[in-house]
């Protein structure tokens, strides 16, 4: 009987109770895993168990559901990072505002680490999902002269994905999260690792290239010099006025 009634509310309730469930599937998958039961959920979501099955079609479907969503998480928190807007005033508040705003991240961040910790099929696609994500944005950024090319740019996107899902990993096992403030984890996170990990990639860590030419050497099929980065347009001139007679630069 809910179900039906379901049927005939509007897109509008249908939407918004969608939402609803999804994001009460995030916060119980992330603090319990993914043995949360869909009544448990339901009740989370003040609804029903069918009104969940009548959206979601089953409980995998409400996980697919969630991945999506977290995939537009991630998707959203790159972009200012990553932006070919180059440097400047707009920018930099670009970056800072998400860096204020890192609590949003919490629970899509420990329901990532629950879905790579429960392992399977899923898993490993949406650790493909995010290599594919990553790639995209890291060619946007060489395109727009922000990032610097790669001699294997699918390489390093897979490296760059599975370092982050490695020190997150690392992290959460030190520093276990409250399951009632998953906002903390974020936080304390970027507390610990923000300012080494923005050191490391914008300024590098070596100093030569013995490193890099010996690897380069040995890495299997061709490692080429990348492409060098586009150059940033050159700054205008500031305007000097208007000429008088006696100004030297009316000189000839």
């Amino acid at each position: 009987m809910l179900i039906m009634r379901s049927t005939r509310s509007s897109p509008e309730a249908d939407l918004t109770a969608r939402a609803r469930i999804r994001d009460a599937a995030l916060l119980r998958f992330a603090t319990d895993g993914f043995g949360a039961s869909v009544r448990l959920i339901a009740a989370d979501a003040g609804v029903s168990p069918g009104l969940v099955i009548h959206h979601f079609g089953s409980k995998e479907g409400l996980r697919r559901a969630c991945d999506e969503h977290v995939r537009t998480v991630i998707a959203e928190g790159k972009e200012p990072m990553y932006a070919g807007s180059g440097a400047g005033p707009g920018r930099r508040a670009d970056v800072l505002s998400l860096l204020s705003d890192v609590e949003r991240f919490g629970v899509p961040t420990l329901y990532l680490l629950r879905a790579f910790q429960a392992g399977g099929d899923l898993a490993r696609e949406l650790i493909e999902d995010m290599v594919e994500l990553t790639r995209s944005t890291l060619d946007d950024g060489v395109r727009a002269g922000t990032i610097r090319p790669s001699r294997d740019e699918g390489a390093r996107a897979r490296y760059l994905v599975m370092l982050s899902v490695g020190s997150l990993v690392a992290d959460q096992a030190l520093h276990p999260s409250d399951p009632t403030d998953p906002g903390a984890f974020v936080r304390e996170y970027m507390s610990r690792s923000a300012l080494p990990s923005a050191e490391l990639f914008t300024e590098g860590l070596l100093i030569d290239r013995t490193m890099l030419d010996a690897v380069a050497a040995t890495w299997p099929g061709p490692a080429p010099e990348p492409d060098p980065a586009p150059e940033p347009d050159p700054a205008p001139e500031p305007d000097p006025g208007p000429r008088t007679p006696d100004d030297p630069r009316t000189a000839s």
